[in-house]
């Protein structure tokens, strides 16, 4: 069992809860370590469709590195998927939906930016404050923050380390929804539920292609490049089975291939 997260599977739905509230979740290697093994599993295995990241207890998501740890002379390492098993992680064709139910501060805001949905509760702050402490936001935040706001808001953030609220980051667009304090996780289940009345591959593929096609200059280019997970949804029984549904006027048996 793992000793620093929690993860918790229900249906179809796989929840990792970052489990070390005594330091507002602060990950140190080993919690990266685990959280990386979750994800691996959940990647892996075909029943698991979405899932849900959140932080134990109603002060913190997560304070990012462990810097006691790390000032006591702890080794950082980190798996090659990144810090918190995610930051790297660059092949997860699957949705992942940040519940943040209070601090996203450093690697934790950066865990934040790494996934697809994001639900925060109204007393959820996020800031990567690292220049404060001579160091910078490395484990992707300096450039995934300039790519999913503004230019200028994200430069704010990033050159003064400044605390941003859920109703900010809302505004800012890298927070989907807001809820009261204490609801951030059952806000994330609603939207992990409603992924779920969709065919998985279809999910899969609108996933990989709108990010793969971020790495054309232009719209045309975008639409014209050739895209493997749209050969998998053509070729799958659930490209059959929606519109059969559909002109059946019934609920699709989604196959998952």
């Amino acid at each position: 069992m793992p000793e620093f997260c929690e993860v918790e599977r229900d249906g179809h739905v796989l929840t990792v809860t970052i489990a070390r509230p005594e330091v507002m979740n602060a990950i140190h290697p080993p919690t990266s370590a685990e959280l990386a093994r979750a994800f691996d599993e959940f990647a892996a295995d075909p029943e698991l469709w979405v899932a849900i990241v959140t932080g134990k207890g109603d002060k913190a998501f997560s304070a990012g590195n462990d810097l006691k740890y790390q000032a006591k002379g702890g080794k950082l390492s980190w798996p090659a998927s990144g810090f918190g098993g995610l930051t790297a992680r660059f092949d997860l064709a699957k949705p992942l939906i940040a519940a943040v139910n209070g601090l996203a501060m450093g690697g934790g805001f950066e865990i934040v930016l790494s996934c697809d949905i994001v639900v925060a509760a109204e007393t959820a702050v996020f800031a990567l404050p690292e220049p404060r402490v001579g160091l910078a936001a490395l484990a992707g935040g300096m450039q995934r923050l300039p790519r999913q706001i503004p230019l200028k808001h994200a430069m704010g953030m990033l050159l003064t380390g400044r605390r941003v609220t859920a109703e900010e980051g809302m505004r800012f667009g890298f927070v989907n929804e807001v809820v009261p304090a204490g609801q951030a996780l059952a806000g994330a289940r609603r939207w992990a539920d409603a992924i779920l009345e969709c065919s998985p591959v279809s999910v899969r593929t609108s996933k990989a292609v709108a990010l793969q096609s971020l790495a054309y200059p232009s719209l045309q280019e975008a639409l014209a490049a050739r895209y493997d997970a749209t050969v998998e949804l053509v070729r799958s029984e659930d490209y059959v089975e929606g519109p059969r549904a559909f002109a059946e006027k019934r609920k699709p048996n989604w196959k998952n291939r």
